[in-house]
């Protein structure tokens, strides 16, 4: 069933990484998926000294993820991030939500953001996990302890029509952890919901504008 699926499709990947402690939440703690608005970040809180610049992503959507059974897959996302001089992203924050509800049965996982980088209409994030909702999550039985997952984002501007997501492939426990915003193409569309992707501005200009 669904670990079967997890392996066959590498959606939920199983990505090596360093120790680092996983919490697993109280049943009925939280929804199936978390909306954009339940993973907040401190927006209030200025670039750390010598940001120039500074991007965002927020959302939460379902995507198109095609394999045989009953399936919802979610992300949801409110993340930004810091620039210097050059393309570089330093002071990444926020928190991410992956979730595989698989005939009835829901699974998911809460990771605090390491690395995100926009350009244009895309971005790469990654984070470490730090929260599941069930012991028997196979991320707590088949991985390592907050291993890294990386996600990449298509998001045309406004938001709507065409969006995707990719979610890194399977990496054994044996092979080298992932590194900070790699990830994989944006291959599953947006089949509802959506994002809000500000690419690099001037930091004290780091909301998108009414209507953009």
């Amino acid at each position: 069933m669904l670990k079967h699926t997890l392996r066959a499709a590498a959606l939920l990947a199983l990505v090596a990484a360093v120790a680092a402690p996983v919490a697993v939440a109280a049943p009925g703690s939280a929804p199936r998926a978390a909306a954009a608005s339940q993973v907040r970040i401190d927006t209030a809180t200025p670039p750390p000294s010598g940001a120039r610049f500074t991007s965002t992503l927020k959302g939460e959507a379902r995507l198109g993820y095609q394999a045989p059974g009953e399936h919802d897959v979610r992300v949801s996302i409110d993340a930004r991030s810091s620039y210097g001089p050059g393309s570089q992203s330093f002071d990444a924050r926020g928190t991410f939500r992956l979730s595989h509800e698989q005939n009835g049965e829901p699974y998911w996982g809460d990771f605090a953001v390491d690395c995100l980088r926009t350009g244009g209409p895309t971005a790469t994030v990654t984070g470490r996990l730090v929260r599941t909702n069930r012991p028997d999550h196979p991320w707590l039985t088949q991985a390592a302890p907050g291993f890294r997952l990386g996600l990449s984002f298509l998001v045309p501007k406004g938001g709507k029509g065409g969006s995707r997501v990719g979610v890194s492939g399977s990496y054994p426990k044996d092979q080298p952890e992932l590194t900070p915003c790699m990830a994989p193409a944006a291959d599953m569309q947006v089949v509802s919901g959506g994002y809000r992707l500000t690419d690099r501005r001037p930091a004290e200009r780091a909301e998108p504008s009414p209507g953009e």
